[in-house]
């Protein structure tokens, strides 16, 4: 791939990680070579980690960096400091390691939830290689991860189970 466009999968709507999981399953089916990584995703256990794997995509999960709405009383500080690690650990994967895509699940959400300031996460995006295709998924797109991406795309909420007060279903809603 000659140059490697940012994608960005936002908005209140389920499908934002199936959404990047599908690119991945994509770009690896045809030759591509693909890195998911999770944030805020506390465990293995109902993600899509091991049918990824299994088809040899790299996953990496930064367990470490937690989200805050499920883990109320978290130390933001302590968060903010566990991702800046894990930004430090894929500057380094981006330079060291050839992947052709690489998606950063809810790395959005660093960003609203107020552990990573937006120029910040600009600055980090903005030092990946040229040819390398990233994803983002996440709630709450600002404006400025927004204007520098070459996709946006918005999952809109009409309706969910969750307005009847219906529990997530695993497999389907986790």
């Amino acid at each position: 791939m000659a140059a490697g466009l940012i994608h960005i999968y936002t908005g209140d709507g389920k499908g934002k990680t199936t959404a990047a999981v599908g690119m991945a399953v994509r770009a690896k089916s045809r030759g591509l070579r693909v890195l998911f990584v999770q944030f805020f995703k506390e465990s293995d256990s109902g993600s899509e980690t091991a049918a990824l794997n299994s088809i040899s995509i790299q996953t990496i999960n930064f367990r470490e960096v937690k989200s805050p709405f499920f883990n109320p009383g978290i130390d933001k500080s302590v968060l903010r400091e566990n991702a800046t690690k894990a930004l430090s650990q894929l500057k380094d994967i981006f330079h060291k390691d050839s992947f052709d895509l690489i998606v950063l699940d809810e790395f959005i959400c660093l960003i609203s939830e107020g552990i990573l300031a937006d120029n910040e996460a600009i600055a980090f995006l903005s030092n990946k290689p040229l040819n390398l295709e990233i994803v983002l998924t996440g709630k709450g797109a600002t404006q400025g991860i927004m204007e520098i991406a070459d996709y946006v795309t918005f999952m809109k909420n009409i309706k969910h189970p969750y307005d009847k007060k219906l529990s997530a279903r695993k497999g389907i809603e986790f």
